[in-house]
């Protein structure tokens, strides 16, 4: 079952990788969505590192 649960945070955080790359790839980034994005992202990190 922890692996499952690893394998959904990985997922997660793949998906709010992507999503941040599409939104520094824009002409004009928001930068408030990046910084959510990104605090998100490491969350989702720090979730996987205790497990």
């Amino acid at each position: 079952m922890e692996s499952t649960h690893i394998s959904a945070l990985q997922t997660k955080h793949a998906g709010i990788d992507r999503q941040l790359r599409d939104e520094q790839a824009r002409p004009a980034p928001d930068a408030a969505r990046i910084q959510r994005l990104k605090r998100a992202k490491l969350r989702i990190k720090e979730e996987m590192a205790l497990h």
